[in-house]
């Protein structure tokens, strides 16, 4: 497997430790899609648990915090019976400028191929638990909207989604990455298609953004990617470069988990001191199920 040449921070499986696991040791069950943010010495981890499909599906965002990124304690649960929904997605935890916490829950809207996000905001992470959310990217008929990455840059937000065509369920699991801007991080304006598969590669099926480092109007960002509908959920993860509004993958290799059928996506990176930073992810483990990982890179 070719090793991408890149400064963006990449997994490497073996030098990895479990953070948290999953609900069961088996394929469909999953702890992972993580959010990290770092407060002074503090890291803060927004997290997806789930259970198999027709047990449960992703049933809580858990909030936690960790004084050394390894070990966390949660603070806060965000459960999908409080959304209406039938099932939670990737969660994006954010600080605002003005101190302020905000949590973007993605929400599968029961009985349908049909996704929404959902906005919580509070003083603390903790007071996310029992804040009111407001829907912020209700998609439609046509697109389900879900597992956004949201950044404040440069004296505005900037957002890159997961969306899905809703025409037939057969093709629901494609996705490409739009992106949206917005004066205030509630209100959101699309402003066109980041990025899309490529035809005969690895990312065929669908891409999705997962983290994005800016320097100036510069990306470089990570995505999630698969071939075919039968690599849902075992996304793997690639590079792609480029502005705002448009990104190009770099065409190398993915990343990915030893472990068949090779599952690595919602990688989440935490700048730190010193040039370096923590990373997290979802990956497939032996038995089929996914933990959530962290690596110091």
């Amino acid at each position: 497997m070719t090793t991408p040449t890149t400064t963006f921070p990449l997994p490497r499986w073996h030098e990895g430790t479990t953070v948290i696991a999953p609900p069961e040791g088996r394929t469909g069950a999953w702890a992972g899609a993580p959010s990290a943010v770092r407060d002074g010495d503090t890291i803060y981890l927004a997290y997806r648990l789930r259970k198999p499909i027709g047990e449960g599906r992703g049933f809580v965002n858990v909030i936690a915090r960790s004084d050394d990124g390894i070990d966390f304690s949660t603070v806060a649960e965000l459960h999908r019976d409080a959304f209406g929904g039938e099932s939670l997605e990737r969660p994006a935890l954010v600080r605002t400028p003005d101190g302020r916490w905000r949590v973007y829950v993605s929400v599968a809207t029961p009985g349908t191929k049909h996704w929404r996000v959902d906005l919580l905001e509070a003083d603390t992470p903790e007071g996310l638990a029992t804040a009111p959310a407001v829907t912020v990217l209700p998609g439609d008929d046509t697109v389900g909207v879900k597992d956004p990455v949201v950044l404040f840059h440069d004296g505005g937000w900037h957002l890159w989604a997961s969306c899905h065509p809703l025409e037939t369920d057969e093709h629901a699991d494609r996705m490409a990455t739009w992106y949206a801007s917005s004066p205030d991080g509630v209100t959101w304006t699309w402003r066109g298609t980041a990025l899309t598969g490529r035809p005969g590669e690895w990312d065929a099926r669908g891409v999705r953004v997962a983290a994005v480092l800016a320097d100036g109007d510069e990306l470089t960002v990570a995505y999630d990617g698969r071939a075919t509908a039968q690599e849902n959920w075992e996304e793997r993860t690639g590079i792609a470069r480029g502005t705002f509004g448009r990104l190009i993958a770099d065409g190398v290799d993915p990343i990915e988990s030893p472990h068949a059928p090779h599952g690595l996506r919602y990688l989440s990176v935490v700048p730190l001191d010193g040039g370096r930073s923590r990373i997290y992810y979802e990956g497939t483990r032996p038995d089929g199920a996914h933990e959530l990982r962290t690596e110091l890179v």
